[in-house]
């Protein structure tokens, strides 16, 4: 943990390492619940967004000059309107919401405190944006899918430790391509919510 420094970027700095970023996701999401089979070129256009959105973090833990970790975040009516639509659904005014979208760890740096900092950061991020809550989506996959680890152990203890809750109900939908399939395919993604 001594060498690891974890940095909150925005603009020019957070448009510098959004290769890194982007290299992290297609590597940690190629595991379970994910099985994300990515390309560099897939994840250039969907990080477009954090180049396009003045109130865009990133949360970026560094190794040295390696990034090893990433927590990205935007008002949620910058992101995709497909992760706002069920959030307007429910009467959820979308200006109020800060949008977690991915957090990315490799795995020899998990366990060292650094998730609470991802969180800490982009939760400190919203308050100074004025957003009254934060929200972000996890992937649901079946209990029975054939290709769950057995020992597999969701985050969602960490999440409720952080004061984050399930919307009951309120998912949202999208699509990528699974590491055995041939095509992409819709997932359903579970909201969870805190208020700040």
């Amino acid at each position: 943990m001594d060498e690891v420094t974890v940095r909150a970027l925005t603009g020019a700095d957070l448009e510098q390492a959004l290769d890194g970023v982007a290299a992290l996701r297609i590597a940690v999401f190629r595991d379970w619940p994910y099985l994300y089979d990515g390309s560099l070129d897939y994840e250039r256009a969907y990080l477009q967004t954090y180049r396009d959105s003045p109130g865009a973090l990133l949360v970026g833990a560094f190794h040295g000059d390696q990034l090893i970790g990433a927590s990205t975040s935007t008002p949620m009516e910058d992101h995709a309107e497909a992760f706002a639509e069920p959030l307007k659904a429910i009467g959820l005014p979308v200006e109020t919401i800060l949008y977690g979208a991915e957090s990315v760890l490799l795995p020899a740096f998990r366990g060292q405190g650094l998730g609470h900092r991802f969180f800490d950061l982009r939760e400190e991020h919203a308050r100074a944006l004025g957003r009254s809550h934060v929200a972000f989506c996890s992937v649901m996959r079946p209990d029975n899918h054939p290709m769950r680890p057995a020992h597999f152990r969701t985050n969602d203890a960490f999440w409720r430790g952080r004061g984050y809750t399930p919307l009951d109900g309120v998912f949202a939908e999208f699509s990528w391509k699974d590491t055995n399939a041939a095509a992409e395919s819709a997932k359903p993604l579970q909201f969870w919510i805190r208020e700040l």
